[in-house]
């Protein structure tokens, strides 16, 4: 006899025998990753013809830029500009949108990086379209049955507010420009990394950047935020937040 999982006993929005909502996703929008623009425009069709919206990019930088507007990235891994594992990680530092991978790389090894960068799932090309979607379908009702994260961060004095997009250090507000801010919030979801200057530059300004961009930044948010110790230059990687 099948048992029911703990957490269903435990979860009062999904009532016995009901069917969640992410079983069918019709109308999800889908940002595709592929550099190949044949392969990629076949699976947007697909998806189209299937009640999706599909966006598709051809390279990790504009995935980068493009992934706040969507509901679940399928993300190839060879990509010309970045590695499809480093536009993983980067997505899931900042966000909680579901990454399918979906690639040639065959591999135990492929697929265990994959998933420890941040997928919720791993697909190897050649597949079934029937079998990525019903992959979709079950990223989806895990993802959206999972509690939200918290959405402030704190570093001693140092506190934000992600969905409000506040700073605030010892209690005072601390006014910041949308880039100054995507900066510190990145460095901030990852307080003990030191998070590398490209990655830094593809996520937070994509391809509109100069080579004294960052520094330039970085020196505006120290004082702002109030002293160089919040932002610890580590020389030849990148930058770490600082505890001030």
């Amino acid at each position: 006899m099948s048992q029911i999982p703990s957490r269903a006993l435990l979860e009062p929005r999904a009532p016995a025998g009901a069917v969640p909502a992410a079983t069918a996703p019709a109308g999800q929008r889908v940002l595709v990753v592929d550099a190949d623009p044949d392969r990629a425009g076949s699976l947007t069709a697909q998806l189209r013809r299937h009640g999706h919206d599909p966006v598709g990019v051809g390279h990790g930088s504009a995935a980068l830029q493009a992934y706040e507007d969507v509901e679940m990235v399928l993300l190839d891994l060879d990509l010309p500009d970045l590695d499809g594992l480093e536009v993983c990680r980067a997505l899931r530092a900042v966000s909680r949108v579901p990454i399918i991978i979906v690639t040639s790389r065959r591999s135990e090894l492929d697929c265990v990086l994959g998933l420890h960068a941040g997928a919720d799932d791993y697909v190897t090309k050649p597949y079934g379209f029937r079998e990525l979607m019903a992959r979709m379908e079950a990223v989806l009702r895990r993802t959206r049955w999972e509690p939200e994260a918290a959405r402030d961060i704190r570093r001693g004095r140092l506190h934000i507010d992600v969905d409000s997009r506040e700073v605030r250090v010892d209690d005072e507000p601390v006014a910041l420009t949308r880039k100054e801010f995507d900066l510190l919030c990145l460095l901030a979801s990852q307080p003990d990394t030191v998070i590398p200057r490209k990655q830094l530059l593809q996520q937070v300004w994509g391809d509109s950047w100069s080579r004294r961009t960052i520094d330039t930044h970085v020196s505006s948010l120290r004082g702002k935020l109030g002293g160089n110790g919040w932002v610890v230059t580590v020389r030849g990687v990148g930058f770490r937040l600082g505890t001030g």
